[in-house]
């Protein structure tokens, strides 16, 4: 594992290695990212197996004491994406919200930031907040085309870029016209130089399976609990899959419960199975 963040010129090739193993995951099949939200549990998603580490904008902001929604500065949220990468070997996309700003000028100098944190993913959504409105197709297109040209000034033309659109989470348009306003979306986004396309709050197996098929960006979904599986995702035609804030919640679910327990019956039977200290603190070498 690396000791410290990949940052200099002689670490630039590294880099550049590890953009290209990420772009080759989704090349070969599906892509699970159980999204972490610190070097704690970044380090542990890559113990479970996992060949890659996305963050979650939500559960990166709580580690830090700040609500979702852009409410963590662009620098402290690069720092934090720093630790995750000097925490494991493994490829690190960025969940960047909005990039921290509306302007094309912004999302460029958050890409330029992240990458130089040493994170080979990022990915932009068209929300200009939570709930919407979305920002127009030729305007999210710019942001888009401003991230794709900053990696290429940072050295790293072979970031990926992953377009999420609001449009299905957030209830954008009438119900019948979505599916429409996404395949414009990803048309224009692709243009822009996007490599996928992140569509959160779409679930339904045959609109997904018409949209893998149609879109010229292969398709990320969000999984959710109760919701299909990897296997239904994968026989849709999705390439990425990803949960979101769904293991914070867990984790920090978790916490409370055995505080709980511990500040009421006084017992601590809900750490039952936890992962011994030594397990844990092996998946670190500094």
């Amino acid at each position: 594992m690396p000791t410290h963040p990949r940052s200099t010129s002689t670490t630039s090739t590294a880099l550049r290695d590890q953009a290209l193993r990420l772009r080759a995951l989704t090349e070969g099949g599906v892509l699970v990212l159980p999204n972490a939200w610190d070097a704690g549990s970044a380090a542990v998603i890559a113990s479970a197996g996992a060949g890659a580490i996305a963050t979650t904008s939500g559960g990166v902001s709580w580690s830090l004491g700040h609500g979702d929604g852009q409410r963590l500065g662009r620098e402290e949220m690069a720092a934090a994406a720093r630790r995750i990468v000097a925490a494991v070997d493994l490829p690190v996309t960025v969940d960047a919200e909005g990039g921290y700003g509306p302007q094309p000028a912004d999302v460029a100098a958050t890409v330029r930031l992240l990458v130089g944190a040493g994170a080979v993913g990022v990915n932009l959504e068209d929300s200009t907040a939570a709930g919407g409105p979305l920002f127009p197709v030729a305007d999210q297109a710019a942001r888009l085309r401003a991230a794709r040209e900053a990696a290429a000034e940072a050295g790293l033309p072979e970031l990926v870029v992953n377009a999420r659109t609001d449009v299905f989470l957030f209830g954008i348009g009438e119900p019948g016209g979505r599916l429409d306003e996404v395949l414009a979306r990803a048309e224009a986004y692709a243009r822009a130089g996007a490599d996928g396309l992140f569509v959160p709050g779409l679930l339904d197996l045959e609109a997904l399976a018409r949209l893998c098929a149609a879109s010229p960006l292969p398709v990320n979904a969000m999984a959710v609990t109760g919701g299909p599986g990897v296997a239904e995702l994968a026989a849709a035609g999705v390439r990425r899959i990803s949960v979101g804030t769904g293991l914070a919640q867990l984790a920090y679910t978790a916490a409370r419960r055995a505080a709980a327990e511990l500040l009421g019956a006084g017992t601590l039977t809900e750490l039952d199975g936890s992962l011994g200290f030594g397990e844990l603190d092996g998946l670190y070498r500094r």
